[in-house]
This record gives C-alpha cells, sequence and structure tokens, in this order.
C-alpha cells in the first residue's frame, strides 16, 4: 500500500504527540531536568525527486532516547551511526560512494522527520538511484 508523505508526517505529528515525545523531556529522579532529550524519527524511503510528492515505498520509526526502539530492523546501529554525527543527516550523505553503482537515473528521496536530542529536525536528500543511497547510507536508511 502506497502512501503520501503526507500522510507519513500526519501519522508521525500525531505519534509523537500521543507519546509525549515532543513534550518536555522527562525528570530525574532528583527532580532535575533528564540527562537525556527525546530522539525520536519517521524514516521514510520515496521514488522521486519531490519529497512532497514522492510514492514513498517504505518507512520505518526509530527511537534513539530515552530508550533505544522503533520498528527501524537495526535500531541500535543506526541510533549510534546517527550518535557519531550529532543527529547531522548531512554529515551522513557524503556524496562519496564506497561501491561501484550504474549510472541509472532512478532517484530515490530519503527524509527524516521528528526529534533529536529535543530538537526538530525535517531532512530530506535525492540520490540518483538506490545503489547510491545504500552506498552513502550504512544503517540509517537500512530497512
Amino acid at each position: 500500500m502506497r502512501f503520501t508523505k503526507r500522510t507519513i508526517g500526519l501519522a508521525a505529528t500525531l505519534a509523537l504527540g500521543l507519546t509525549g515525545i515532543g513534550a518536555t523531556a522527562a525528570q530525574a529522579a532528583d527532580g532535575g531536568p533528564a540527562t537525556h532529550a527525546p530522539s525520536a524519527l519517521v524514516l521514510t524511503i520515496a521514488n522521486g525527486t519531490n519529497p512532497n510528492t514522492a510514492t514513498v515505498e517504505r518507512a520505518v520509526t526509530l527511537r534513539c532516547s530515552p530508550a533505544v526502539g522503533g520498528d527501524h530492523p537495526d535500531a541500535y546501529q543506526a541510533c549510534a551511526e546517527l550518535g557519531a554525527v550529532g543527529g547531522d543527516f548531512a554529515e551522513l550523505s557524503t556524496n562519496s560512494p564506497h561501491g561501484i553503482c550504474p549510472m541509472i537515473w532512478m532517484p530515490v528521496t530519503v527524509s527524516a522527520q521528528g526529534v533529536w536530542n529535543g530538537q526538530r529536525i525535517s531532512y530530506s536528500h535525492t540520490y540518483a538511484n538506490e545503489c547510491v543511497m545504500k552506498t552513502n547510507n550504512a544503517y540509517v536508511f537500512s530497512f
């Protein structure tokens, strides 16, 4: 079943609001602020170049804080990869492939919407094809 990105975004917004992820960070046992701000994202892979109109083929949730979870198949590695770049998705997309890919134009757009360390995240990037996407992202967009 295909969904538009707006439908996925609305579902993500509702899920974050209902679970309280978008709310203020939890309090620690001593009453002070918690040491980790929430980190929860909806990640999508879509066919096309425009993130607003591309056809979403796959979507997962990834929660890194306060506990690792979601339905990402390798949540621990994806969270570690994001943590290594401080949640900066642009750092994941180095545009220097670590493999050989065919030069076929079949654009794939990845996106991330949600919260990273308490800060709102809205990211999208278009790759020439799925092979290029996979060689530039080890875990985060591997689903």
